[in-house]
């Protein structure tokens, strides 16, 4: 699945991307009645094309199919002339849900010869995982103490100085006040932990008033992500009435830490006299935490200690062609050199499950992906939902039409390598090389479920530009397109617009961008979402509320 695209091709006004496409892509504006050359075929554009945007080989008629990447990705149900664009009016969703015809024997792994015996700069865990980062973690068992979680955030933050909205509060007192009267804002004192990220706070709106499942899941979820490699250990703060009790976290915690390597301190509010107590209490384990999480010092570990989740968000026309594909790239290397990847968003690997499956190391792998791919599938058709409902209104405006377009386009962030696991959502990533996440399309949702399984660092790519991170791994933001690069450049990390551009090719960039990784991963790089405090995390609800 991992493409390759000639310059001279990318410097043509148009590309087809797979031998096998009826559909061309514009990368800039197309006038009507300006003529292209389609492989010594010439088409004359029957109307203007907006770049980004499609348009066919050849007249199409109702129930014809629209393939692109290769593979079907809608279905004509108005008459299209040549040469004109296709829009959400004359195309649906539709797959060819073909079968694999067995397992593929060989992939075409690449060279990686420049980073044999590379290193990154990790924090070593007792449980022998390595993180890229280190964190002490504040987390509610329940939505009704994400009050005193915020407690907890404000008198941390002004005990070390470590506020992330200080520049954005001087600037506020300086519109209020003048530049005369408005303090200084306080810089954190960096010599007290100089070891440590940072203390973490989490908040959520689930944890009682679901299912019992809810309230099982939610445990699983957090437990991943205090046994976390970029977490020390952690501080639990509980109601005590709620569903997600105590105990069901612990028992979710033991099942990923079964030896009790990781400090853990559970604080439960009915059980304590006053909130000034709890609150007391809570920051004592805190301050305590962060002088064990201090104590760990970054030590060379090898790349096969790196997992990478792949997230897209915000997609346009050219996140396919250019950003995902150079994701994947990566992804392969790292998996040759013995480390893993995790693709998730189950909704956008919808019509392209037969090569995924095809790719699948064995038959058991396999069937685990078509079983949760087909009970995703039943549980949206229960609530009247499709997965052909996926694409947002600025997906569609920038060129993806229907879900398996983009499907198509997104599953390229999984490279070629064979897939050794599926995971359901908040299962644990335990198997070296490429994982398949069970996660929904949400970017904050998917990117918070990566995590949760392990990933280390994430690569997230975007065409139109999304403002979202994570509390403790390290997000990399990657651009489609230049304009967005440069528009949106304190968001952005790294241009894959050259690629469009026809100035690189994907395997030079892909070099560079896993080099970006390496730094990232050793603390030498911080990323765009760490510096402007883009902590999102949202677990996804998969039961009914009651």
């Amino acid at each position: 699945m991992t493409q390759t695209i000639a310059s001279d091709q990318l410097q043509q006004p148009s590309l087809r991307v797979h031998a096998h496409d009826n559909v061309r892509v514009a990368l800039r504006d197309l006038s009507e009645g300006m003529e292209i050359d389609d492989n010594g075929h010439r088409l004359r554009l029957s109307e203007a094309v907006q770049h980004k945007h499609k348009f066919t080989l050849h007249a199409m008629q109702p129930d014809e199919l629209i393939v692109m990447y290769g593979v079907t990705v809608g279905r004509v149900v108005q008459p299209i002339a040549a040469g004109a664009a296709i829009t959400t009016s004359n195309v649906e969703h539709s797959t060819a849900n073909a079968k694999p015809q067995g397992h593929r024997e060989h992939w075409d792994a690449p060279d990686v010869s420049a980073f044999t015996g590379q290193t990154f700069d990790g924090y070593h865990r007792p449980d022998d995982r390595v993180g890229t980062a280190n964190h002490w973690l504040v987390i509610p068992l329940v939505f009704c103490e994400n009050r005193n979680i915020e407690v907890l955030r404000q008198c941390v933050e002004d005990a070390i100085g470590d506020d992330p909205y200080r520049d954005y509060k001087h600037m506020a007192r300086r519109m209020l006040h003048g530049d005369a009267q408005a303090a200084p804002a306080p810089t954190p004192d960096a010599s007290l932990f100089p070891n440590v990220d940072g203390v973490r706070f989490l908040t959520h709106t689930l944890g009682c008033g679901g299912t019992d499942d809810d309230a099982q899941s939610l445990c699983q979820l957090l437990a991943g992500y205090i046994c976390h490699p970029n977490v020390a250990g952690a501080t639990v703060l509980s109601l005590g009435c709620q569903k997600a009790q105590i105990e069901m976290l612990k028992e979710a915690v033991a099942k990923r830490d079964p030896k009790g390597l990781r400090p853990v301190h559970y604080f439960e509010q009915q059980a304590t006299n006053t909130e000034p107590e709890l609150i007391r209490q809570a920051l004592g384990s805190i301050f305590d935490g962060l002088k064990v999480a201090n104590a760990v010092e970054r030590r060379p570990a090898p790349l096969s200690e790196l997992t990478i989740g792949v997230e897209c968000g915000g997609s346009d026309g050219f996140s396919g062609l250019s950003a995902n594909p150079l994701v994947g790239a990566v992804i392969d290397r790292l998996a040759t050199l013995g480390g893993s990847g995790i693709l998730s968003e189950f909704p956008e690997l919808c019509g392209v499950e037969h090569e995924l499956l095809a790719r699948c190391r064995d038959d058991a792998t396999a069937s685990r992906f078509q079983q949760l791919m087909e009970a995703y599938q039943r549980h949206a058709a229960s609530v009247g939902a499709h997965f052909s409902m996926n694409p947002s209104p600025g997906n569609i405006r920038d060129g993806l039409i229907t879900d398996a377009m983009k499907s198509a386009g997104a599953a390229k962030k999984g490279g070629d390598s064979p897939i050794v696991d599926v995971l359901d959502y908040t299962e644990p990533q335990v198997r070296k090389g490429l994982n398949l996440l069970c996660s929904p399309g949400n970017d904050v949702e998917s990117t918070t479920a990566l995590v949760g399984s392990g990933a280390n660092l994430v690569m997230f790519t975007t065409g139109l530009g999304t403002p979202t991170g994570n509390p403790i791994t390290p997000v990399l933001k990657l651009a489609s397109n230049s304009e967005l690069a440069q528009r949106m450049h304190d968001v952005i990390d790294f241009d894959a617009g050259p690629i469009i551009r026809g100035e690189a090719e994907i395997a030079e960039l892909a070099d560079e961008l896993l080099h970006l990784c390496i730094d990232t991963a050793s603390g030498r790089y911080r990323t765009k979402a760490m510096r402007l405090s883009q902590l999102d995390f949202i677990p996804w609800k998969r039961g009914v509320s009651l």
